[in-house]
């Protein structure tokens, strides 16, 4: 789903921080991707809602005890691609664009100080224009519903069921898929509990929404579940994830696949410094096969405050186990579950199985709602006889007779402006030069990539 090389991403979005949007008086809370955990109860105070224009909107008293907030994104997203996949692809050069409106309402209803009830809803209309050979349901979807749940909470402990978009950490296992034109949901329950102080622990039990060409036509997936628990504590997170998918395929084999994933992630801010670590090991079994999997994730940046515009320093590397041998009985590849829709940067042709990853970032802040960054990428395989993949965990490049690793690099600058607390703009150029194995196993063209993306989000 990703295409070409130079990504100019003019996005119209409210960012995450919403300092515009802020009062003396009053910070709103910061817009989130599932949207559903924003917590406009504060806006209760009438004088409060009149602090901006969006205040009659996130916060409409029903009742004395009943409350209805609503919102909505709309984003045009243009992808221009030149030698996608190095030239591999079904359509090597394409251009396109997404276009998508997710309007959501979100009702509170307090029983009493320690019951409430909630009902939220999500519709989205999106659509594809212009995609080669044809739009995928990831392109659009047409209308449906991407979430649609109801929840019952009772003091600290809520319990939610329906359909939902779920973010786990920093998504490195399960994500929203929020940069492509679909963003994925699950099908199931989820409950949570609040321990204080910074310490929370969720339950659930769910199946991935499979999405369709047409309207209304999102289906639960019936050959896909996951299932776990998640403890998030102040610069500490400890997780357990069960898969199963009865149509998994590795290689040319397809068959069951069941994995277990047990992993931690330390993550934190001190002064000028902030890092982000997180290991996994996989366990299970695939056809016969023991699985025997893992990867290592580290990020450590600094801001440099006593540069002019204080930019932030952030150096990634990445290690994701592949398979060693493919005629023995354990295999080895990792399996990224569902991870974030754009995993790296802009342009992420290749995802995270069996591979060394190394990125280094600088970003800064310009002034006047600006801000810039620039990044470089270089990927190696890490088992020689495992090939490469992409974000989905399809395989894209058979091992074949190459002993070579060294996969390709990747450069990438992007310029974002927040035009007003609602909207932004973006643009954002990559560039992705093959290596060794990408030439000695088939096209190996430079991909370009190019993109423009509006968004505009209350």
């Amino acid at each position: 789903m990703l295409k070409r090389a130079s990504c100019l991403v003019l996005s119209l979005c409210v960012s995450d921080p919403l300092a515009a949007q802020t009062t003396e008086a009053w910070q709103a809370p910061t817009l989130s991707i599932t949207r559903y955990d924003e917590d406009w109860s504060d806006l209760a105070d009438e004088e409060k809602r009149g602090h901006h224009w969006t205040g009659q909107f996130k916060y409409i008293p029903l009742t004395d005890d009943s409350w209805l907030s609503t919102g909505v994104e709309v984003r045009l997203r243009n992808e221009n691609y030149a030698n996608n996949l190095w030239g591999g692809a079904d359509a090597p050069d394409d251009s396109y664009l997404w276009v998508r409106a997710m309007p959501y309402a979100d009702l509170h209803i307090g029983v009493s100080d320690k019951l409430h009830a909630r009902a939220f809803v999500q519709p989205i209309i999106n659509y594809a224009v212009g995609v080669a050979p044809s739009a995928s349901p990831i392109d659009q979807s047409r209308v449906d519903m991407l979430q649609s749940f109801a929840e019952i909470g009772v003091g600290p402990v809520m319990l939610r069921g329906g359909r939902q978009m779920l973010s786990l950490g920093t998504e490195r296992l399960v994500g929203t898929r929020y940069g492509p034109n679909t963003p994925l949901a699950f099908d199931g329950l989820r409950g949570s509990a609040s321990l204080g102080k910074g310490r929370r622990l969720d339950l659930f039990l769910l199946n991935p929404v499979q999405p369709g060409p047409g309207s209304f036509d999102d289906r639960t997936s019936e050959t896909r579940k996951l299932w776990g628990a998640y403890a998030a504590l102040p610069d500490l997170d400890l997780y357990y994830l069960g898969y199963r998918n009865r149509a998994a395929r590795f290689g040319r084999l397809t068959g069951r696949e069941e994995r277990h994933s047990i992993g931690a992630r330390s993550h934190g801010v001190r002064d000028d410094w902030h890092w982000n670590v997180e290991g996994v090991w996989q366990f299970g079994h695939y056809e016969g096969q023991r699985i025997s999997a893992w990867t290592l994730g580290t990020e450590v940046g600094r801001m440099l405050s006593s540069l002019p515009l204080s930019p932030d320093a952030t150096l990634r590397f990445n290690i994701v186990s592949g398979d060693r041998d493919s005629e023995d009985d354990n295999l080895g590849t990792f399996n990224a579950l569902f991870p974030k829709g754009k995993y790296v940067g802009e342009l992420s042709p290749v995802g995270p199985t069996n591979i060394v990853s190394l990125n280094p970032r600088i970003s800064a802040p310009l002034g006047k709602g600006f801000s810039a960054s620039i990044a470089a990428m270089a990927y190696w395989r890490y088992s020689r006889n495992d090939g490469v993949y992409d974000i989905p965990g399809n395989l894209i490049r058979a091992a074949g007779d190459s002993r070579a690793r060294f996969i390709g690099k990747e450069v990438e600058a992007t310029l974002a402006w927040q035009a007003t607390a609602e909207l932004e703009l973006s643009t954002s150029l990559s560039l992705f030069a093959p290596g060794a194995f990408i030439r000695q196993t088939g096209p190996a063209r430079t991909i370009a990539m190019t993109g423009l993306e509006a968004n505009f989000r209350f």
